[in-house]
């Protein structure tokens, strides 16, 4: 009898908390206030964004509106909604101050949704110190693609549970879509175009990225783990991604040359670039016609020579832990043209010419799908483990691997890049 009654409290208890987390739900979807707008309340709608109360939505009706900036902060319970993508609206393009479009800190259950806004001076769209944002059916696009594009188009950072759906973003100088220093992140049903780096996570833990289209950017998909920044990430997934096309000129700002980090270093025709990063899973994944690499894997060490001074408890320099399974990879006969300019193209193109040279069998084969720059922890303690770093590749075909030996790319004599990779295949 007694552990029937336990039961059945156990039993009614769940069944309260149940309602009560419906409750909650549906009350979170009212709005205690909700202000609509219409083109030429500019002035308005920037003064609504200053004096605005928890648990407000702001709804912008069809038409095109001109803002300068607009800013939110210290919120709860916010939605900017729109009438659709091609519908309503938001040009920044005479911008004269401000360092992004819309600026969003310190807000709790978070929305924006069903607008377009475009050509900002800097980010279109930076959301941070937030919890709980939803970016949803949102385009967020610079007409014109160069470098004098701002760097983010969609920029959660330093957030907790971020949610980007059914979005595009084209013509960042940087990244398209940026999740940085956050934890928990999903980004799916998104395209992305015309960027120099179609999608980045960096620095952020437990992420998922999938059912998304990243094409015709300079390169299609990041993860990286950058030094200095205030959490090291790790736990990314990214499977059920289109990431295809990505041939395209490196037009990132001048600075992001000039730095040991910055996406400026993304070669013309790279897929995936996975960077410092620890326990990655890229899996079912289409990469098709990314003609320089499919995926790479580098350590910091690739990028700054100074990379092993920097380690601390949010940086290792070393790609860790990383999973590639299952995915779909083809490539050109040649690499993009753009290649032969960049610093890091260059490398790539004398890595194929230097596995053709000296396997004769090879002919004229392209270089192989996954590029590995083959720097691990060994060099840490001088080590000589095979696979110190637990990379683990499940790939049929051909032309699968190839380590690159990159510390000893400059000394020809001790060069000596492998595409063995029984030491990496794993089941």
């Amino acid at each position: 009898m007694k552990n029937k009654f336990l039961l059945g409290m156990a039993a009614a208890c769940i069944a309260i908390l149940s309602c009560n987390q419906g409750t909650d739900k549906q009350e979170q979807k009212e709005f205690v206030n909700t202000l609509e707008f219409a083109p030429g309340d500019e002035a308005k709608i920037a003064e609504a964004f200053l004096t605005l109360k928890d648990s407000s939505e702001i709804h912008l009706r069809e038409g095109l509106y001109k803002f300068d900036n607009l800013s939110l902060a210290q919120l709860k319970h916010i939605q900017i909604s729109g009438e659709g993508p091609d519908k309503t609206i938001l040009d920044f393009s005479q911008q004269t101050q401000g360092g992004e479009g819309i600026r969003v800190t310190d807000t709790k259950n978070f929305t924006i949704r069903d607008m377009t806004i475009r050509d900002s001076k800097g980010d279109l769209l930076k959301i941070n110190k937030s919890e709980d944002v939803t970016v949803l059916n949102l385009h967020a696009i610079w007409q014109k693609a160069d470098s004098t594009s701002g760097g983010y188009a969609i920029y959660p950072v330093m957030c907790r549970r971020v949610l980007i759906d059914n979005c595009y973003a084209e013509g960042s100088s940087d990244a398209g879509i940026y999740v940085g220093q956050t934890d928990s992140a999903i980004v799916r049903n998104c395209k992305a175009s015309r960027n120099v780096a179609g999608c980045e996570i960096e620095n952020t833990s437990h992420a998922q990225v999938y059912e998304n289209e990243f094409f015709g950017n300079t390169a299609g998909f990041l993860v990286f783990d950058l030094p200095g920044l205030s959490k090291r990430g790790g736990f990314v997934k990214a499977y059920h991604n289109y990431i295809h096309d990505n041939n395209i000129k490196n037009f990132a700002k001048a600075g992001s040359f000039g730095t040991y980090w910055g996406v400026g270093n993304a070669s013309p025709g790279s897929g995936v670039i996975i960077l410092a990063a620890s326990n990655v899973e890229i899996f079912d994944n289409k990469i098709e016609n990314n003609n320089s690499s499919a995926i790479a894997i580098a350590s910091g060490l690739a990028v700054d020579d100074k990379a092993l001074e920097k380690i601390n408890d949010n940086y290792f320099p070393i790609s860790s832990h990383i999973s590639i399974h299952g995915n779909t990879m083809t490539m050109s006969d040649k690499f993009p043209e753009p290649a032969y300019e960049h610093h890091i193209g260059k490398l790539l193109v004398g890595i194929e010419q230097m596995l053709n040279a000296s396997d004769k069998e090879r002919k004229n084969k392209r270089i192989p799908f996954i590029m590995y720059d083959g720097i691990s922890s060994n060099i840490l303690n001088q080590g000589t483990k095979a696979n110190p770093d637990s990379l683990c590749i499940r790939q049929e075909g051909d032309n699968i691997f190839v380590n690159a030996d990159l510390l000893n790319m400059s000394k020809p004599t001790k060069w000596h890049p492998s595409t063995d990779w029984k030491d990496y295949s794993c089941n």
